[in-house]
Formats: structure tokens, C-alpha cells, sequence
């Protein structure tokens, strides 16, 4: 290695000892986790619930296995029953991944029946995964046969009705067990965001004309799993006319001076927490143009606007009709939502705009201790580039306390 190279290579092994011992009590949010879960099941007179979605997996039971493998291929489930013990149904049968966790009792071998792995023998299977469900119900419910699933195919759900079960929405149990963090959750969450935006600095280091979207948006994952994360979600990064209209993902498209460059990092950091900001920059070292000052500031606005909202007890629809007015040349193009829920992922609740409340809206209250994302996008219907801006902030009784922490240009403004 080079002189450079050494001291760039001491450098990360120096930032990843920082990262090697945990910041809380693992255990203590394991169990406050699961305590969450079962307070939702007996709120509602559920036995239990099984969990494919791995994020709801990791929530109940912080096991994982080749979380995003495991996201597409059935091959691992969780039972968590209102009352007795939790069993991780695992690919494998491999029961040292929970080793010395205290929110799993026991693990089984997983028995998936989706067609990859069964064949035309997948509806004999799913038969044979709805009898040990089933099983596990009346053993630990009793006579309560009512059961919580957030998500398998549409054969095994006949076939534990067929065996008597009466099923319910698991989602609706999850997404309301995850929206209240306790402190060592947002110790955690913390710890993510700091990852994440040290891999911020990386991608600002990199930013020069000449440089691929890709090769800018690696500089995040780089950081990221060096210091502990997992993985991301997306890919939301585009430069110059890719940033309007949103949602295009990064490319091999050479970043040129003076362009805008927008993203979303959407990154599962340490422990599995998320860590979702935005942010917007200009490509090299000159000074933003006059319609870009104008964007940046709009949505600088929208941000700051939509922030003091947010408090405990603040209704969803109140929200929305409080909310920054979009200018008309906005509208077309703005962001799905003002703000919505974060935890392991993007989480519960999700409010929209006034002009799609009424088709896309429900009501509820923000809660002490809820995670949000305050989201903005700014790019006019025809215009060249966009402006994407989001904050992540934590409910207090007395507003917010904002989590992210790296810069806007307010120096633009």
C-alpha cells in the first residue's frame, strides 16, 4: 500500500472501532420490543401471530438470517404467541443465530411450500405448515383461535382456515407495536443516522465533475457496511435533468459541474435501524444558480413549515391541512407524503396531502416517542432539476428533537 492508502485504510478500521460494542442494552430492547407485540395481540384478543416480513421478524425476535434472501424466498417465520413461548421457524433449522437472545424459546426447522422450493407438491405442504401452526395456536391460546399473519400466500391461508383458525391483518399488529420507540431504540437509531451521515461526508468527497451516479452512491454503502449497517433500501440518487421529475435511481450517467444532485438514503444502518434524510448538492465548486437557490429555498420552506407541526396529539388530517401550500407549478410532481413513521424501515403512519386525503388518508394522532420523516421535493412540472430535502425527527411532548444532523445550504438562501 501506498502512504495514502495506509492512512485512508487506519482511518476506517479506526471508524469501525467506534462501532464495535453496542450503545444500550441489547437485551433490554429486545424484550421491550416483544412486550409491544404481545400488549398489541392482547389488545385485540389475538392467540398470536406469525411473522414472515423479515423486518417484523427482526423486530420481534432481533435474529436475522440473509434478511433480503429470506424477504423473497418464505424460508424462515416467527410465532409469537400472546401468552408462552416464541419459536423462530428457521431456514435450516439453524439455532445457534439465537443463541443467548431472550426473545426466542425455541427454534424449529423452517417448512416453506412456496413453488421454487415444493414443486406440485406445494399445496401438500402448505397443509402440512398449517398443521403446526395450528398446533402451536390451540396449545398456547387455548380455545382462542384467533390468529395474526402479515403475510404468506394465498394457499396457506385456506389451509389454516381450513383447520378452523379465524385470521387477521399482522401488519396492523406490527405497525402499531413499532411507532413507539424506547430510549434505547433511539440510542440506536441515533447510531445509525451517525453512520449514515459519515457516509455522507464520503459521498460529498467524491462529488466532482466527471464521477458516475453509481460511483457516488457506493461511497454510502461503503461506509455503511464498514461501520456496522446492513443494507439500503433503494437506490434514489439522480443528478442534473434525472432529479426532475423524483424517483429515478442511480445510473452511470457522468455527474457534470454545476448540476444538482439529489438522493434519499433510505439506509438500514447499525442494529437494523433506519436511517432516511435527504439531501440536495451542487456538483463542484461553483455557485448555484439562481433558479436552483429558488428550488432549494421552497423546499428548505416546505421542511421547516411541515416541522413545526409535528407534536403529540397533532392529528394526520390536521397535519395535512395545516401543511406548506404547494405552489400550483409543484403540485404535479410533489412527494407522495408531508411525513411518515420510521423505525427498522419506513414505518407507520404515512400522512398525505390534503388534496389526497380524502382518497388516501386516515386518522390518528402523532404519539410521544414516534419516529418521523418530515419529507419535501420541489421540481416544477417542465423544469430541468429537483430539489429532495428530508428530516428525521423524534415526537416529544413538547414538539421535536431533531435527529439528523448534517447540514443544509443555508448559505444558498
Amino acid at each position: 500500500m501506498n502512504e495514502i492508502s495506509v492512512n485512508a485504510y487506519a482511518v476506517r478500521q479506526h471508524g469501525a472501532m467506534e462501532y464495535s460494542d453496542p450503545p444500550v442494552d441489547l437485551d433490554a430492547v429486545r424484550l421491550y420490543r416483544l412486550g409491544r407485540v404481545r400488549e398489541e395481540l392482547k389488545r385485540r384478543d389475538y392467540a398470536g401471530i406469525v411473522l414472515f416480513d423479515q423486518l417484523n421478524t427482526r423486530y420481534a425476535t432481533d435474529v436475522t438470517n440473509m434478511q433480503i434472501w429470506c424477504s423473497h424466498n418464505e424460508n424462515r417465520y416467527v410465532f409469537v404467541p400472546a401468552e408462552g413461548p416464541v419459536v423462530v421457524f428457521e431456514y435450516g433449522a439453524k439455532s445457534h443465530l439465537a443463541e443467548g437472545v431472550p426473545t426466542v424459546d425455541e427454534v424449529r426447522p423452517a417448512r416453506p411450500w412456496y413453488y421454487f422450493v415444493s414443486g406440485n407438491r406445494y399445496k401438500e405442504q402448505a397443509r402440512r405448515w398449517a398443521a403446526e401452526i395450528a398446533d402451536l395456536v390451540i396449545q398456547h391460546g387455548g380455545n382462542n383461535r384467533r390468529l395474526a399473519i402479515d403475510r404468506t400466500g394465498s394457499v396457506g391461508i385456506a389451509a389454516l382456515m381450513d383447520l378452523g383458525l379465524e385470521l387477521f391483518d399482522g401488519f396492523e399488529v406490527m405497525e402499531h407495536a413499532r411507532e413507539i420507540k424506547s430510549p434505547g431504540e433511539i440510542v440506536l437509531m441515533r447510531k445509525s443516522i451517525e453512520v449514515c451521515e459519515r457516509g455522507l461526508a464520503s459521498m460529498r468527497e467524491a462529488l466532482w465533475p466527471g464521477v458516475t451516479e453509481n460511483a457516488v452512491w457506493a461511497k454510502l454503502h461503503e461506509t455503511n457496511v464498514a461501520l456496522g449497517g446492513e443494507w439500503i433500501e433503494t437506490r434514489l440518487l439522480s443528478s442534473g435533468p434525472r432529479t426532475n421529475p423524483w424517483f429515478r435511481e442511480a445510473s452511470m450517467r457522468h455527474i457534470e459541474k454545476g448540476d444538482m444532485v439529489s438522493f434519499d438514503t433510505d439506509l438500514v444502518g447499525p442494529y437494523g435501524y433506519c436511517a432516511d434524510i435527504s439531501r440536495t448538492w451542487i456538483c463542484g465548486d461553483g455557485k448555484p444558480s439562481d433558479e436552483q437557490r429558488r428550488l432549494y429555498a421552497l423546499a428548505v420552506e416546505q421542511i421547516e413549515h411541515n416541522k413545526d407541526l409535528v407534536r403529540t396529539g397533532a392529528g394526520l388530517r390536521e397535519i395535512a391541512e395545516k401543511a406548506w401550500p404547494i405552489p400550483d407549478e409543484f403540485v404535479p410532481n410533489r412527494y407522495g407524503c408531508i411525513l411518515h413513521g420510521v423505525g427498522l424501515c419506513d414505518e407507520y403512519p404515512d400522512v398525505y396531502h390534503l388534496m389526497d386525503f380524502e382518497d388516501s388518508g386516515y386518522d390518528d394522532v402523532l404519539r410521544t416517542g414516534m419516529t418521523l420523516c418530515v419529507e419535501s421535493y420541489i421540481g416544477a412540472t417542465g423544469g430541468r432539476e429537483g430539489v429532495k430535502l428530508e428530516e428525521q425527527v423524534l415526537v416529544t411532548e413538547d414538539g421535536i428533537e431533531q435527529l439528523s444532523t448534517y447540514p443544509l445550504e443555508l448559505d444558498w438562501i
